[in-house]
């Protein structure tokens, strides 16, 4: 093997990843860590502000200033679900958490077999949210 080769090689080998190539989006454990049990205060890309609380056995429960409703939340291929009993408005969202309290929920598919069959590779930001009853750690423009 010549010298630029071997060069080559070893510098590719030992090269660092790019932090590109790594996944930015929460994992299903963290994401049922950070959420099953608990309640999220947040709001979506027009302001409009919510509460969802998630409990253990996958139910949830959705106010904003216009309606309440509950449904279920599952975690599907990577995607955090929250789809309402009686609402086609829930969806599947990648999660990104951006500080210590401070998720950011990016639109990926509509319904769970969506999710499960090819979720969105390039999801859309769709709100941010923190868990209720902790200091919140966002900043005002991260994600809008």
């Amino acid at each position: 093997m010549s010298r630029s080769i071997a060069v080559l090689l070893s510098f590719t080998i030992c090269a660092p990843i790019p932090a590109l190539a790594l996944s930015q989006w929460m994992g299903e454990s963290a994401l049922n860590q950070a959420f099953s049990g608990k309640t999220i205060e947040g709001h979506y890309a027009d302001g409009a502000k919510f509460v969802e609380r998630y409990d253990g056995d996958g139910r949830l429960n959705y106010k904003d200033d216009k309606r309440e409703t509950q449904g279920r939340w599952s975690l599907q291929a990577g995607s955090f679900c929250t789809i309402y009993d009686a609402d086609p408005s829930g969806g599947c969202y990648r999660v990104q958490r951006v500080s210590e309290n401070c998720f950011e929920f990016y639109f990926a598919a509509r319904t769970v077999e969506e999710a499960q069959a090819a979720p969105s590779d390039r999801p859309s930001w769709t709100a941010r949210g923190w868990i209720k009853g902790e200091p919140a750690t966002c900043a005002d423009d991260v994600g809008v």
